[in-house]
């Protein structure tokens, strides 16, 4: 990741924590931050998204791709899978 990119990791805190934290990042002066989430972090993430795009920085950011997969977590006998998500936004 270059200087121009940020990422921002969602797990269980208040939605405007992650929102200000990517916020900040694009005043930092990155043109792109990635925000990634798994499991139920997935509908948070999705609101951080559009609350910067909408409210924050409205005009100024765009979604640029979105990727969903999933990934095995746990041990050998407690194996399952979790969906995953990252939202690339950037600048425009």
């Amino acid at each position: 990741m270059s200087a121009a990119e940020g990422s921002v990791l969602i797990g269980n805190k208040n939605v405007m924590n992650y929102v200000l934290a990517t916020v900040i990042q694009f005043n930092q002066g990155a043109k792109r931050v990635s925000i990634k989430a798994r499991g139920r972090a997935i509908s948070r993430a999705v609101d951080v998204a559009e609350i910067v795009k909408s409210r924050f920085l409205k005009g100024e950011v765009d979604v640029e791709t979105i990727k969903i997969g999933s990934e095995q977590v746990g041990e050998a006998d407690k194996k399952r899978t979790i969906s995953t998500i990252e939202i690339v936004l950037a600048r425009k």
